[in-house]
């Protein structure tokens, strides 16, 4: 009996032990944009060996997922590839929450053709054509193209879905606040999704992140007003030149203390902005990178 109670005791040790761990174990919630998503995990991953007290828990969902989150209180970190609406902080607000913009890096949002596409380059203006509500682009050949593969050279535009902020941003920038899509578009749920649809359709045109590029794809150069047209990288994000690169935010609830603070302060630290860059992203500034 003596021996049985001394294993009940030890193994009742051993319960506490783990669960005073587990709850000095600080858990940050982090949810939203898909672009940031992939870079979201590896900070989360990397921040384990900075960090082992802290647990960063990540999740997609697009854009509006996380700042429906961070309204509702749900979230301590919303990522997003677009700047909150207005009518969205006063809803916040309205909820007892107070959002800060926190800028953690930069993104050429780039745009896909199929890999046998002749486009040398696109303008902004003729990818609106494509994408906007009566544009008059709908086929290749109006565009002096002709894609290999493509029959009848009638051009399958690929989108996000309307929680994405991709897809808000690419609105904006390329077809202007007052003008919607188009009906018909292939509307995907994720960035990933866009660049395999593209680079399986000859007659395909898509945007996403650039840090979803692969060798099976072909990234547009594109021109404004004229002007030489620039290739999406992380180099013309950094420094302006490419026409439609955007900030990358994450937002909190309040000016961040603690852990929370300790993690975003991480981010924007040389090794946090190496690992943006290494996922195929414009740090906020200049590092150097091993």
């Amino acid at each position: 009996m003596k021996h049985t109670c001394t294993l009940v005791t030890t193994a009742l040790a051993g319960c506490l032990m783990v669960t005073a761990a587990a709850e000095a174990r600080v858990l940050i919630q982090n949810k939203g944009s898909d672009t940031l998503v992939n870079v979201a995990q590896a900070w989360a991953e990397a921040y384990r060996e900075v960090n082992s007290d802290v647990a960063v828990a990540v999740t997609g969902g697009g854009s509006g997922t996380g700042i429906a989150a961070l309204i509702n209180g749900t979230v301590d970190i919303a990522n997003a590839s677009r700047a909150m609406k207005s009518k969205e902080v006063d809803l916040a607000k309205s909820n007892g929450q107070e959002p800060i913009q926190h800028i953690v890096g930069y993104d050429a949002l780039a745009v896909y053709l199929h890999a046998d596409n002749p486009a040398e380059s696109l303008l902004i203006s003729d990818i609106a054509e494509i994408y906007g509500e009566d544009g008059e682009t709908v086929s290749w050949d109006q565009l002096g193209l002709e894609v290999p593969g493509c029959q009848g050279q009638e051009i399958v535009v690929v989108g996000r879905q309307n929680n994405s902020g991709t897809y808000a941003y690419f609105r904006q920038a390329v077809l202007g606040d007052r003008r919607d899509y188009k009906m018909g578009s292939l509307d995907m749920h994720g960035s990933k999704d866009v660049v395999d649809l593209v680079e399986k359709t000859p007659c395909a045109i898509g945007y996403s992140g650039l840090a979803y590029a692969t060798d099976h794809v072909k990234l547009a150069c594109l021109s404004q007003d004229g002007a030489d047209c620039v290739m999406p990288s992380v180099e013309s994000a950094s420094d302006g030149s490419y026409p439609i690169a955007r900030p990358l935010f994450m937002y909190t609830n309040g000016e961040p203390t603690g852990e929370i603070k300790a993690y975003l302060d991480w981010i924007l630290s040389d090794e946090g902005q190496c690992i943006i860059r290494d996922k195929g992203y414009a740090a906020v500034r200049d590092v150097e990178c091993g």
